[in-house]
């Protein structure tokens, strides 16, 4: 079993940065591939990106390619989201999820999931 909780959202404005942490307990983090969702009120669920296990790989939607950058502490247990140059439509509650699945940008694939840190871009 793997727990994980998210922080570091809130209140910014457009064009600021955010960092979102993902601290994990219980089972250790390190065999999992980490992942980022979203959703946004009244939206589906939306992937954001994933970092392999060992850090040697990402994957970012192309929404958010090029203004986020996913890291992990495996010593720490902790996984961050380093989110640049906010967009009001980035506005959701962030998710991060744990899965040794192949394929990352399918929620469905995830075995465990935290509770959402909510993220609000103003204009």
């Amino acid at each position: 079993q793997v727990q994980l909780v998210e922080s570091g959202g809130g209140l910014v404005q457009a064009g600021d940065s955010l960092r979102l942490s993902c601290a994990a307990s219980g089972d250790t983090v390190r065999r999992y591939a980490m992942g980022w969702f979203r959703q946004a009120p009244g939206k589906e669920r939306q992937f954001v990106g994933a970092i392999s296990s060992r850090s040697d790989n990402t994957l970012y939607a192309d929404s958010v390619k090029g203004r986020i950058t996913m890291s992990r502490d495996n010593a720490k247990n902790t996984v961050y989201l380093q989110m640049n140059t906010l967009k009001p439509e980035d506005t959701a509650v962030y998710y991060c999820a744990a899965t040794e699945a192949v394929n990352w940008s399918s929620g469905d694939n995830y075995n465990y999931w935290g509770q959402g840190t909510p993220v609000t871009v103003s204009s």
